[in-house]
């Protein structure tokens, strides 16, 4: 007997809309428990690890500046060369413009799919033209989400890991509005409004004793971070500014590149979510079960799998199958049931990861295998991260390409696809193997 799915298919967007709004819920309490040893004042700039500051102009790219800023921060120095902001946004698989706006996930999602990200020199940005066929300069393999407001954990990432992408609110235009909270002598921000978040920066340092007095309106301590814009070198002291460890919106929706690798990593990757995370599934409870099947290009090993931990301190387990020739819905419980154990683990914060496997498994030309992971996230009763078709944003989500399936107990399987219109959120990856 299937238990009933929970309907959970809501833009992520929708998701997390509420976090961090005083209207809706009262201010969440600063973390600073994950900071250890950290020093009360940092810059990444003085580890000559920034690129340098953008101009996004007109357009509404400022998610994907951010987003290439922070990711260049954390790249393998060797692999580090200027990235596209161009190609971000005009060759995702989202139905939005250049001036639509965009988010974490949306570049997530294009980043996790190795869309890219590619050189600036081959799509220069501004032409409003992207060519085909670019190759990503490195793989992202995970993309952890901070917790609301931890600002420990920004600073420890920042330290550690390179430049943590945020959204703050910061009026667009010149004026009152914006002379309100914005400083211009002294470079800060502080929000203390109710307004959604408007815009994307880089955290790259910080000052635990940045004086309450540098801010028109003034926060009851000191401290602030030190960010990076994409309104040019004009803006702030050459791109830079600080915002207020009280500002509103800072630290609410934070994002940290952990895992960038040489594209050289994995010869394969298995997957059918190119739009990421847009919704999940469960059944009432944090634990779940979800799997996708695919088919091997060629003689491979498989060696790794992704997917999202829809919420901190989340557990797993990730089993490999081998499916027959030809599988119906009706036989897939039985298909799947011989399945081994290949990684298990905990991860510390949402996000997607990319879990290496203690065990390669070799899938022959053309066989078919399964991925199947058994999740528990306490927080949540939709567990499972899932794609689906809503709306213009995701509008070009193709579900026709995968064969996913969802379980409430591992042995009793609801193929995704057909019953919930949706993919499941699950890769795999692998190399070439030596043909016998």
């Amino acid at each position: 007997m299937y238990k009933r799915l929970l309907g959970a298919l809501a833009l992520l967007g929708a998701v997390i809309s509420g976090l961090c709004d005083p209207a809706v819920r009262e201010q969440p309490t600063v973390s600073l428990a994950a900071e250890g040893e950290l020093p009360r004042q940092f810059d990444l700039r003085s580890r000559g690890e920034i690129p340098a500051v953008s101009d996004q102009g007109d357009l509404g790219t400022c998610w994907a500046f951010a987003s290439l800023a922070a990711l260049s921060t954390s790249m393998p120095p060797e692999i580090t060369i200027p990235l596209s902001a161009d190609h971000m946004t005009l060759k995702n698989s989202f139905g939005l413009g250049q001036n639509d706006g965009g988010d974490y996930s949306m570049s997530s999602a294009y980043l996790l799919a190795w869309q890219g990200p590619v050189a600036e020199d081959e799509d220069p940005y501004g032409d409003g033209i992207s060519p085909d066929g670019l190759e990503p300069v490195c793989h992202v393999q995970t993309v952890e989400i901070l917790g609301e407001k931890d600002y420990g954990a920004i600073k420890k990432a920042v330290y550690e890991t390179g430049g943590v992408q945020s959204s703050l609110y910061l009026p667009a235009d010149a004026g009152p509005d914006r002379d309100t909270y914005y400083r211009r002598d002294t470079y800060s921000l502080y929000y203390d409004g109710t307004a959604e978040a408007n815009h994307d920066v880089v955290i790259v340092g910080w000052d635990d004793g940045y004086s309450r007095e540098n801010f028109f309106k003034k926060p009851k301590k000191d401290g602030a971070f030190l960010c990076m814009n994409s309104w040019g070198e004009s803006f702030g002291n050459g791109g830079f500014f600080y915002v207020s460890y009280e500002d509103t919106r800072i630290g609410c929706h934070s994002v940290s590149y952990t895992g960038v690798e040489s594209p050289e990593n994995y010869d394969f990757i298995h997957q059918t979510d190119l739009c990421g995370w847009t919704g999940q599934l469960g059944y009432g409870s944090s634990r779940a079960w979800f799997a996708n099947v695919y088919e091997a290009e060629e003689r491979e090993k498989i060696k790794a799998a992704g997917f999202y931990a829809t919420k901190p301190d989340t557990e797993y387990r990730i089993y490999f199958a081998v499916m027959p020739e030809s599988g119906k819905e009706s036989n897939m419980g039985e298909a799947l049931s011989e399945k081994i154990l290949v990684a298990e683990g905990s991860l510390k914060n949402a996000g997607f990861y990319t879990i290496p496997w203690q065990r390669e498994m070799t899938v022959e030309e053309k066989k078919r295998f399964a991925v199947l992971v058994e999740i528990d996230s306490p927080g949540t009763v939709q567990p499972v991260a899932i794609e689906y078709q809503a709306g213009t944003r995701t509008g070009n989500v193709d579900i026709s390409d995968g064969e996913g399936y969802i379980s409430f107990n591992g042995t009793d399987w609801l193929r995704t696809e057909t019953r919930e219109t949706c993919n499941v959120c699950l890769k795999a990856y692998g190399t070439k193997a030596e043909k016998r």
